[in-house]
């Protein structure tokens, strides 16, 4: 029997839950997130998964908005994410059979305690990887004070599952206060991955930890319908920039800038497209693409984007090997465990 690991989805124990409630800044970061019962309600959880049989898992992964927005208080939002793999660990040691295993959160911004939960969460609790988004309060990834985060999930053979990170405050042009129409997130969200992706393609990330595994949600956002861009456009890196000696750092590198975006893994979560997975099977290849749903943030509050995605994974014109990696042996690999 091929098992369906979903490797991105999203939840908040409800004892994490209650407590962000209690000290979230912004109370509008999480309007939505109080009227869908499957985030934060495992009975709910359980009731729509059974929908989908005993061969469909979850690996939990906490939902956004990044801890370290929560509340400007490095302590609170360090007690946070203890409270966050904590409760998430727990609910893996009560159902095994349904979720085994779970991907720590990190309070960045305070790294070094970041450093600290994040060998904490896998020595102790056995956490399968670590959570990011793609930009701290609005610092790229790639500054410096970040590589001790990246060098330890490297030390520690864990992967790293990169989450775009925008809101509305994020204008999408410079004459406006703020982006209009949910723009932040319907394109926000593939231009923050694709920027995250770059940043750390060219802080040469690669070549300082070889064999560091980082999974760009959402099939790698962009960056594979964009792949002639990526490719020969950055062949050219240097040739539109006056300030900078990009040209310079473009021949240093020992590989082409493409081939270090296709050391990226991706997922399947792209809100059942089946023209978006061809395309993101096509750039990443079946052996670096792991299922994922993205649950529970569709229209129906769970089941929708679960359904949808093995609809077009199993619709899909490759092998039936091909279809196991994805759905299972991909993600036994990606972790270095078997479900």
């Amino acid at each position: 029997m091929t098992l369906k690991i979903d490797v991105f989805n999203h939840i908040f124990p409800r004892p994490f839950f209650e407590r962000l409630q209690e000290v979230v800044v912004n109370r509008g970061s999480i309007k939505r997130w109080l009227h869908i019962p499957f985030l934060h309600d495992v009975d709910v959880r359980f009731r729509v998964l059974e929908e989908f049989g005993d061969d469909y898992r979850q690996i939990l992964s906490l939902s956004a908005p990044p801890i370290e927005s929560i509340n400007p208080d490095p302590q609170i939002t360090v007690d946070l994410a203890r409270l966050a793999n904590d409760t998430q660990a727990e609910l893996v040691r009560r159902y095994p059979g349904r979720f085994p295993g779970f991907i720590a959160s990190l309070p960045l911004n305070d790294p070094d305690a970041s450093v600290i939960e994040l060998e904490r969460a896998v020595t102790e609790l056995d956490a399968l990887g670590v959570q990011v988004f793609s930009n701290v309060n609005g610092v790229p990834l790639d500054d410096e004070r970040f590589f001790p985060l990246f060098e330890a999930a490297h030390r520690l053979g864990r992967p790293v599952l990169l989450h775009p990170a925008r809101g509305a405050k994020f204008a999408d042009y410079p004459g406006e206060a703020t982006s209009k129409y949910e723009i932040w997130w319907t394109f926000g969200w593939p231009y923050e991955t694709s920027a995250a992706m770059q940043r750390l393609v060219f802080s040469r990330l690669f070549d300082r930890l070889p064999g560091i595994r980082i999974v760009a949600h959402h099939l790698g956002a962009m960056i594979p319908y964009f792949e002639g861009r990526v490719g020969f456009g950055l062949d050219q890196l240097g040739a539109r920039t006056a300030d900078e000696d990009y040209e310079a750092l473009r021949r240093s590198l020992p590989r082409r800038p493409l081939d270090y975006f296709k050391m990226f893994w991706a997922d399947t979560a792209v809100f059942g497209s089946r023209a978006a997975t061809v395309c993101g099977l096509s750039f990443f290849g079946t052996e670096q693409v792991v299922f994922a749903s993205d649950a529970p943030f569709d229209p129906e509050g769970g089941p929708m984007y679960i359904r949808e995605t093995i609809k077009v994974i199993d619709g899909l014109d490759i092998s039936d090997a091909d279809r196991r990696r994805i759905y299972q042996t991909n993600a036994e690999r990606l972790f270095g465990r078997t479900f």
